[in-house]
């Protein structure tokens, strides 16, 4: 709609709604590349070889999922022009708390699974190289440098060629395989086999559902979208992300499907999953087929790696700097120039090194047993705590009226947010108690 008043309810000079237009794609892009890590690409990997192609509704339904569950944290911010941390304090300090606890938690347990999924496909392309500890640490110090000395322009440019190497790659590897096309239209019609209700839900809540959701609305400030004017560019950048997450989750379940589920083949649990589909890879179709995967391989965990470095240190440093900031419509508006000022802010670089250096730690130790279960129980409850949260922000007065939720908007939440809660408590359960 329109904004046809002086200023916008954000209190910035009005604009004309700017066309959605493909040269704008970006922050949806950056979030598509940082949520679509190593582990799950096993998982569908893992469920394309038990199921076959049964579960192509899933993956489907998933993406929609996403889309709505990214386009609502997309909207707060530029409806409002207020941060979803902003938003977060409004609902109550408990959220504050929460937040507190979960990214310094997180970002400890993460640092390292992120070092050791981007080392792993160099240590299979070179075999005679150093060992995993040290291609982990040269990647989170890649990483850390990377993130430190460049704004978002340069970083969604490399996100860019990463998550590219990474479609061409995986599309690549479904085309050889030679996909049963009847098998896969057919999986679209929605049916559960025997043991499948876990993986079904993890094929629609799991896939590219990580923090970085969240981060979504923080890119789309750094790009220069600061207000509703951006909505039908946002929403279309938005689409273009999850419709191509959509079609990696297809593109490996056919992999699993053809590949493993005829021979039946099984897997690691895990990233290092890929590393025994590279050497199927070879054994099917030589060395080069099994070597553009590794690299695939490495450019959907690196991309995982910066995408965090970056989008979860700017939620870090939005919620130091808000932390005493006044809240509600009196904080500071949400833009490119305080994303700027965050990039450069001492909160922002503090958490880069806390994702770097601690972890490393990890990498010679196993992970502490309470810190695995403080990790599991807060990372499970996440995706519920998001989509439950942007239910209430954009059913309340704190957003203009226009761009509150319509009925299709919180039905698709409301499934999210069952969903997760569904796939929180199986994670809590599984635990190792």
């Amino acid at each position: 709609m329109a904004e046809t008043s002086a200023t916008t309810e954000t209190g910035e000079p009005a604009s004309r709604p700017r066309r959605s237009s493909w040269k704008y794609i970006g922050p949806g892009i950056v979030v598509a590349a940082t949520g679509v890590g190593a582990g799950d690409l096993v998982a569908t990997l893992v469920a394309g070889s038990k199921f076959g192609y049964t579960l192509m509704w899933a993956a489907v339904i998933g993406c929609v999922v996403k889309i709505s569950l990214a386009e609502a944290a997309g909207r707060w911010h530029l409806a409002t022009g207020r941060t979803l941390f902003d938003g977060w304090r409004s609902i109550g300090p408990w959220t504050t708390v929460y937040f507190a606890i979960y990214v310094v938690v997180w970002g400890f347990i993460y640092g390292a699974t992120a070092m050791s999924s981007s080392a792993l496909p160099i240590v299979a392309l070179f075999p005679d190289g150093p060992g995993l500890k040290f291609w982990a640490i040269v990647t989170g110090l890649i990483g850390l440098a990377f993130v430190w000395f460049n704004r978002y322009a340069v970083f969604e440019k490399v996100m860019t060629v990463l998550i590219g190497i990474m479609f061409v790659v995986v599309v690549y590897v479904a085309v050889r395989v030679v996909p049963d096309v009847g098998a896969s239209f057919a999986g679209l019609a929605p049916a559960l086999p025997d043991g499948s209700l876990l993986y079904t839900l993890g094929l629609i809540g799991g896939v590219g559902g990580t923090i970085t959701m969240a981060a979504y609305g923080y890119w789309v400030n750094a790009k220069g979208w600061s207000n509703s004017s951006w909505m039908k560019v946002m929403r279309l950048d938005n689409r273009v992300a999850y419709i191509t997450t959509g079609i990696f989750v297809v593109a490996m379940l056919i992999v699993g499907a053809e590949l493993l589920h005829a021979s039946q083949i099984a897997l690691t649990s895990g990233d290092r999953g890929l590393i025994d589909l590279g050497k199927v890879l070879e054994d099917r179709f030589g060395a080069g087929t099994a070597k553009l995967f590794l690299v695939g391989f490495f450019a959907a965990s690196f991309s995982s790696l910066i995408g965090v470095w970056h989008g979860v240190s700017l939620m870090f440093a939005d919620f130091v700097t808000r932390f005493r900031a006044p809240a509600g419509p009196e904080a500071e508006h949400a833009g490119p120039a305080v994303v700027d000022r965050q990039q450069r802010s001492l909160p922002f670089r503090a958490y880069l090194l806390w994702l770097t250096f601690p972890p490393m730690t990890l990498l010679w130790l196993d992970e502490p047993f309470g810190l695995v279960i403080a990790y599991g129980v807060l990372g499970a409850f996440f995706m519920p705590f998001l989509a439950l949260t942007l239910l209430w922000l954009l059913n309340s007065s704190r957003t203009p009226r226009m761009w509150r939720n319509g009925l299709l908007s919180n039905g698709m939440l409301a499934l999210a947010g069952l969903l997760f809660i569904v796939l929180c408590v199986q994670q809590v359960r599984e635990l190792p108690w």
